[in-house]
């Protein structure tokens, strides 16, 4: 089951999908840097398509939401 993400940035995105960022990192094969410019708004999620899929699995969210909550970073920074 997907979780609601109203509103959310991608940090409260990853913390409503019970992860810490070091986690979230580990299991997408990425650095611990590329979760906090994600959640910082420095960068935005530039995944193939099998590292997108295992996003939205690991963040309990919809591509819908996954998109809504790269907004709500970048309007929270601006």
């Amino acid at each position: 089951m997907f979780l609601t993400a109203t509103r959310m940035d991608m940090k409260e995105l990853r913390e409503k999908a019970g992860l810490s960022a070091e986690e979230a990192a580990f299991k997408l094969g990425v650095a611990h840097s590329t979760i906090r410019n994600w959640e910082s708004g420095k960068t935005e999620p530039s995944l193939g398509v099998t590292k997108i899929s295992e996003l939205l699995r690991l963040y309990q969210c919809t591509f819908e939401q996954l998109e809504e909550a790269v907004r709500e970073t970048r309007t929270k920074i601006h």
